[in-house]
């Protein structure tokens, strides 16, 4: 019924200057702009991403959401120089190494927002 249609992904922010600035700056999205609502909106590929202001905040302890990428080290490289830090783990099921981890078919890196929101990148691992 909904395979056909488009998402949304609703993220709540304290400080929606700080927000924007991290989401146009540091990740390059172009603005869409202020709906009467209040949310600030952002197209994303065939996705639409959305800002809203929330002044408790809530933030996720997953990942919130994951950008695709053709070139994961590339990405890390240029976000890095946009000025984000990049997590690092090393738990037995879920270990990088310079910021990267193996998942299955994918390889993925994480990162925060200026909400504290899990952010990833990843890239598909072509099938051999």
């Amino acid at each position: 019924m909904l395979s056909n249609s488009s998402v949304t992904t609703m993220l709540p922010v304290k400080d929606m200057a700080r927000a924007r600035s991290f989401y146009e700056g540091c990740l390059g999205l172009q603005p869409g702009g202020l709906r009467p609502d209040g949310k600030f909106v952002y197209r994303v590929g065939d996705t639409t991403l959305a800002l809203f202001p929330k002044p408790e905040g809530t933030k996720a302890d997953h990942t919130a959401i994951s950008f695709r990428v053709k070139d994961i080290v590339a990405s890390i490289d240029e976000l890095k120089r946009a000025g984000v830090s990049f997590e690092d783990y090393d738990f037995p099921e879920l270990k990088t190494v310079n910021h990267v981890c193996v998942l299955g078919a994918e390889k993925a890196a994480w990162f925060k927002d200026t909400e504290g929101n899990y952010l990833c990148i990843h890239e598909d691992i072509p099938e051999s």
